[in-house]
């Protein structure tokens, strides 16, 4: 993660919406109790773009044991803070409240590149406070047509979904007021694309449990794409 200076807060507010689970049914003499439902996301996504990003199938996430983790043996009063303290293990969300910081996304272009040449996409995100975030923040890579994510990636933890043409990046909890944080996308141009020209259809978006105004959460780039300086092959 890169440091550096944050830009102009933009004031705008976005409303908190909460879902609430179906009311319970009575069980018939002898039925199992129903399957509990999956934890809504953290970070607060929905809809088709939000699972995309997520890329729930595409990414690491989907693999291994689950995040959730398993309760550890024992009653629930043993170690400090007793039932508390257990409830507050039970559910870590509880345990973290949402700071009030605001993220914003910067739209930065590229280096120019030639057809089938490589460049990298500097996803730069800034918070504007007036607190350090409390939770982690995901930042969304996606990419112009006829372009390819090719790591390795920064952090190493970003993983490239939809066929390469979008990214995703978890950064930790703590990005104080006023600095900022970068992923580095390195990407690969077709060999079929326009030169000289311009690739269009590139954004940066970030998403966090803490931000509460998102019209600063998403800015588009492009990548400048110019004629290679050597001798073209024969055809």
């Amino acid at each position: 993660m890169a440091v550096g200076c944050a830009v102009v807060a933009l004031a705008a507010g976005q409303a908190w919406a909460d879902t609430c689970a179906p009311e319970d049914k009575a069980l018939a003499p002898g039925a199992s109790a129903p399957a509990a439902e999956p934890a809504a996301d953290p970070a607060g996504e929905t809809g088709e773009e939000a699972a995309a990003e997520a890329g729930t199938t595409d990414g690491p996430a989907s693999a291994g044991p689950s995040s959730a983790g398993t309760a550890s043996a024992g009653p629930a009063s043993a170690g400090p803070g007793g039932a508390a303290g257990a409830a507050a293990a039970a559910d870590p969300a509880s345990a973290v409240q949402p700071s009030d910081s605001d993220l914003v996304a910067i739209g930065i272009d590229p280096d120019a590149a030639t057809p089938g040449g490589t460049t990298t996409v500097h996803a730069f995100v800034g918070n504007l406070g007036p607190d350090a975030t409390a939770s982690p923040f995901t930042v969304v890579v996606t990419l112009p047509e006829g372009v390819t994510a090719e790591g390795p990636y920064v952090p190493d933890n970003c993983y490239a979904f939809q066929e390469g043409h979008r990214v995703r990046c978890t950064f930790p909890a703590g990005l104080a007021p006023y600095r900022s944080a970068t992923a580095l996308i390195p990407v690969r141009l077709a060999a079929t694309v326009p030169a000289p020209g311009t690739l269009t259809g590139g954004w940066v978006a970030v998403r966090s449990p803490d931000d509460c105004n998102e019209e600063n959460n998403k800015q588009p780039f492009e990548i400048p794409v110019v004629e290679p300086t050597g001798p073209r092959p024969a055809v």
